[in-house]
């Protein structure tokens, strides 16, 4: 159960981030909050990372039910069993689920967190997009411990 609350944390801090900035910010507006480095920017994006798929909203539409759909299972079936998965799970799941709701009554997803790290201008991104990628990173460092752990267990 503590998963799905995960997600639903993620969902509203996304959801209320983006209204926000729909509501408060002219598209293309941007705040400075930190010098050359972190800006709050209105920014729309009809695609995936980086912009790319633009406008193909129903192949984002399966792909992403596709996935809420598996993140459900594996919370289900291994989630209990296991903290770390089972949170990186509910993570992925409020990211999807956000920038899903976005896609369905938008059409576009609100990014605003704009960065430029090391002089880099990084993608700009919103609470879905770190929610998504910490999720992933969680699930890499439990995919990568309960490797080795497999790996004792057969060498004794």
């Amino acid at each position: 159960m503590i998963y799905y609350l995960i997600a639903l944390f993620v969902i509203a801090l996304d959801q209320l981030t983006k209204w926000l900035i729909v509501k408060r910010m002219e598209l293309g507006e941007s705040i400075e909050v930190i010098e050359n480095f972190l800006y709050i920017t209105s920014h729309r994006n009809k695609g995936a990372a980086w912009g790319i798929l633009q406008g193909q909203m129903w192949f984002f539409y399966i792909i992403t039910v596709i996935v809420i759909i598996g993140l459900v299972y594996y919370i289900q079936k291994m989630g209990r069993n296991h903290y770390l998965l089972g949170v990186s799970l509910g993570m992925m799941l409020g990211g999807a689920i956000g920038n899903f709701i976005d896609r369905l009554f938008r059409k576009e997803v609100v990014d605003f967190v704009n960065t430029y790290p090391f002089g880099y201008n990084f993608p700009v991104f919103n609470v879905a997009d770190s929610a998504l990628c910490i999720g992933v990173a969680m699930l890499m460092i439990y995919m990568f411990f309960e490797e080795k752990l497999l790996k004792e267990k057969r060498n004794g």
